[in-house]
């Protein structure tokens, strides 16, 4: 059992839905993101995503596409976002964390230095968003041999063909993109997403978390109340991106997951 299928289980015998969060690794500088990181569970975050900065994030909308520039020009590298990894884990070994991001810096890095770096690290799980499951044997089938949970995201363009083949090796939960597009692109309506969560979790019994332009805890709230949880990832690094004290960007999470703690 990883500290995802734990957190999950903790979750569920509390009758508490889950509250994630997206943060890019080094921005808008290394001590500053380890701050906000290190005080993401006291702030009620429940699984942390934390993103490899990359430089052709194709997915990522302009506010996580910013994010990753600042955080390379300030010297971010995946050996750095490991140590940042390690050095959280020195104060915090139960919440889990999940590695968000695209395959070039894993590819580069080696895949078998690469699981052994991240498991040693503390890392939890993977999200690499430009892996499709045809290529399961590049990372997604050695991470789960290595104890990493390999975490898929399921859009609504994912129709009832293509979602078996979505979810084959997928472990820990599922990310569902609330909306067609790009991060923090559009605001996401429960009553639309919830008939696509009830045919998801018709398909698995993996919970279903999701994401994408979630930005209040009203917004939180709702979609926690639909599926397994919520994830924020643009409205945080919004927050970030302006210049606010960690405190304050804490502050600003504790409300989101408070709104998701509700449902």
């Amino acid at each position: 059992m990883t500290r995802i299928d734990a957190k999950f289980a903790e979750l569920a015998s509390a009758g508490k839905k889950a509250f994630v969060t997206y943060v890019m690794a080094g921005d808008p500088d290394y001590d500053t993101s380890l701050e906000v990181v290190k005080g993401l569970p006291a702030a009620g975050v429940d699984i942390i995503e934390l993103g490899l900065p990359f430089t052709d994030p194709m997915a990522d909308g302009p506010t996580i596409q910013l994010a990753g520039q600042r955080a390379l020009e300030a010297g971010q590298t995946l050996k750095k976002t490991l140590a940042m990894a390690a050095a959280f884990r020195e104060g915090d070994d139960t919440t889990p964390i999940v590695l968000m991001g695209y395959y070039n810096p894993i590819y580069n890095h080696g895949v078998e230095a690469f699981l052994r770096d991240a498991k040693e690290a503390g890392i939890d799980g993977l999200i690499v968003v430009d892996l499709p499951p045809e290529e399961d044997e590049e990372l997604c089938i050695p991470a789960q041999k290595a104890g990493l949970n390999f975490i898929r995201l399921a859009t609504p363009t994912t129709d009832d063909a293509r979602l078996p083949k979505v979810l084959e090796n997928t472990s820990g939960f599922v990310y569902y993109v609330s909306i067609t597009g790009i991060t923090g692109a559009a605001a996401p309506e429960a009553d639309d997403v919830a008939p696509e969560v009830a045919r998801i979790k018709s398909q698995t019994d993996l919970p279903i978390i999701v994401g994408f332009g979630i930005r209040t805890p009203e917004m939180s709230e709702g979609i926690a109340r639909i599926a397994d949880g919520a994830v924020v990832g643009s409205a945080i690094v919004s927050e970030i991106a302006a210049g606010k004290p960690v405190a304050e960007v804490l502050d600003f999470v504790r409300a989101l997951a408070e709104g998701a703690h509700r449902a």
